[in-house]
């Protein structure tokens, strides 16, 4: 997953590095969860975060609610409903991973998992939408003020984010809800990976956006990775 990251701020076949780093990053998940509580219990969250993602798009390229106005270019196929399908994918593999990291914070459970969670996973849209508006994947109607992305977007993230924190939890089970650890670790190294293509690989590089987007997902993995190994 690293490689096609990386490899895809070098060669320009980076459309379709951007579909692999999706694939091994939602195999990735999936295979550590399955580890920890079954395959069985790991495809069904995964499999309802994927669905949630994919309702939110689908309900988003139509109306506008909750990310604000948007609409995805031909680029990313298949597009079953304008939605691609890499896209509902992605919600799945990092919906997994940050739900690890807000188990972790928040082992209680409950609402202080699910916005720990969806603080989580919208961390990683600081790097997701700057990096998919570059490539051209899609387009928002009204530029905001970061790096062109409005902040309806992120309000629609941390929303649409509690959604699939809720719906892992469902599918996972509270009995059952552990933390895997290689979903935290899944976690940094996105984190890790994700800042190091803004700084220095991506043609421009983009410090502002490897500078913020570093800073928040890199907390929410550090202060994961503290507790769970100091157990």
């Amino acid at each position: 997953m690293v490689v096609a990251q990386v490899m895809s701020g070098l060669r320009p076949e980076s459309l379709r590095l951007t579909g692999v780093v999706v694939v091994l990053l939602a195999g990735s998940a999936v295979a550590f969860l399955a580890g920890r509580h079954g395959i069985r219990r790991a495809t069904a969250a995964f499999a309802a975060a994927v669905a949630a993602g994919y309702a939110a798009e689908w309900i988003g390229v139509r109306t506008g609610v909750p990310f604000g106005e948007y609409a995805y270019t031909s680029l990313l196929r298949p597009q079953p409903g304008g939605v691609p399908v890499v896209v509902a994918v992605a919600w799945g593999g990092m919906g997994l991973a940050a739900h690890a990291v807000a188990t972790v914070l928040a082992p209680a459970g409950g609402a202080a998992r699910w916005a720990l969670g969806a603080a989580a996973l919208t961390a990683w849209d600081l790097f997701l939408d700057p990096q998919m508006l570059r490539l051209g994947l899609w387009t928002w109607a009204d530029a905001g003020p970061y790096r062109g992305v409005p902040v309806s977007n992120f309000l629609g993230w941390l929303a649409v984010s509690a959604l699939v924190m809720v719906v892992i939890d469902a599918a996972v089970g509270r009995e059952a809800a552990d933390a895997a650890g290689g979903l935290v670790v899944l976690y940094a190294v996105m984190a890790g990976m994700e800042t190091l293509a803004f700084a220095a690989v991506f043609e421009p590089p983009d410090r502002l956006v490897a500078a913020a987007g570093g800073a928040s997902m890199g907390a929410f993995a550090l202060l994961a990775g503290r507790r769970r190994w100091q157990r």
